[in-house]
């Protein structure tokens, strides 16, 4: 069992002193995430990598339900959390601007891995919500590719499914995305 395992088996088991533990280990890889995420954000972006890890953590490990089983589905946690914060963030920023304006943009011609427009992000949470509805795991694909920035391979690796599904779940998800966020326009 690897440390990051063993220190997670322990937070979920309720040893407090176990979520300092982690935090020292994971840190580093936390970070370059969280790094990844904002180095695409526009000019002006307050929120710093350290400020994401440190909110993402907090909310990981404050949470009442771990169920972590392993280090991937930590690291699977600590995206979906910088998730979370990123779409709330821009639908802060969003509603500042009273409704903002949003921008379209094309799937079929941009790697779905590009950095939206915070308007954007946000039209491209509501169709993502609308996608896990219809199928988890595709959602779940897209989530690890573009929100913790893993290759296909990582994240089928994660999902449990093979690469080759894994790729046609990817085109699959960026045609249905695309179509559900254009057919407004």
């Amino acid at each position: 069992m690897s440390e990051v395992t063993r220190i997670l088996t322990a937070i979920e088991d309720g040893d407090a002193r176990a979520a300092d533990e982690l935090l020292p280990i994971v840190y580093q890889e936390l970070r370059r995430l969280a790094a990844q995420r904002l180095s695409h954000e526009p000019p002006g972006q307050t929120l710093q990598p350290t400020a994401l890890v440190h909110e993402a953590y907090i909310r990981l490990v404050g949470a009442e339900d771990h169920n972590w089983d392993n280090r991937a589905h930590f690291f699977y946690a600590a995206a979906e959390a910088m998730r979370r914060i990123l779409i709330d963030r821009a639908r802060q920023k969003q509603r500042l601007k009273h409704g903002g304006g949003r921008q379209r943009f094309d799937l079929n011609e941009a790697d779905l891995m590009s950095e939206l427009p915070s308007d954007d992000l946000i039209a491209l949470e509501e169709s993502l919500t609308k996608l896990a509805n219809e199928d988890k795991v595709k959602a779940d694909l897209v989530k690890l590719r573009y929100f913790a920035g893993l290759t296909v391979e990582q994240a089928s690796e994660i999902l449990g499914i093979s690469r080759a599904t894994a790729d046609r779940y990817w085109a699959y998800a960026r045609a249905w995305l695309h179509h559900e966020i254009t057919k407004g326009d």
